[in-house]
């Protein structure tokens, strides 16, 4: 008999739909971090432009912090919900 550490609970509909919401969220971040490193890495090809690339840079690393804060509320979130929907 194998057992597992974690619990699989359904909670439903409700779950389903916040989670794709911070999934959505979670892409919509990874999308703005590409471009401002993409868009960056271009200026870097001008002299007069390298001061804006590195702020934009700037601006990459910094949404690289949102992402996991993301994920973390997403989890808050979810587990929160949980126990509302078993007692129904």
């Amino acid at each position: 008999m194998k057992q597992d550490s974690e619990w699989d609970l359904d909670i439903g509909h409700e779950h389903f739909v916040i989670q794709r919401r911070y999934e959505a969220l979670g892409a919509f971040n990874d999308v703005l971090i590409a471009v401002w490193f993409l868009i960056g890495s271009f200026f870097f090809l001008n002299d007069s432009l390298v001061e804006s690339g590195t702020w934009l840079f700037i601006v990459g690393s910094a949404q690289l912090i949102i992402k996991p804060l993301i994920k973390l509320t997403s989890l808050i979130h979810v587990g929160r919900i949980a126990p509302t929907n078993n007692q129904k």
